[in-house]
């Protein structure tokens, strides 16, 4: 089973992939309609939005969850080493 590089989802399915393309290291949420991943801000926004729906976060501390999250994930490993 994989592992989405870029939001830690589990991609058991072919419908968790984007496209169904099984070759892709990240999920069909982390993902355009295109089949190419979201940048950083979308994912972010996106992460953001789940923790707020599915959690019941305001939107700064989903941020900041989304954020420490992200930062333990390999397709944004270069993003933090701007900081």
């Amino acid at each position: 089973m994989k592992v989405c590089i870029a939001c830690g989802m589990p991609m058991e399915k072919k419908s968790d992939f984007p496209q169904g393309d099984e070759q892709k290291e990240y999920c069909v949420y982390c993902a355009r309609p295109d089949g190419t991943m979201r940048s950083f801000e979308e994912a972010k926004a996106g992460m953001t939005t789940f923790i707020m729906e599915t959690q019941g976060f305001d939107e700064s501390a989903a941020e900041k969850i989304a954020v420490s999250s992200m930062k333990k994930l390999p397709a944004w490993k270069d993003e933090f080493s701007k900081e």
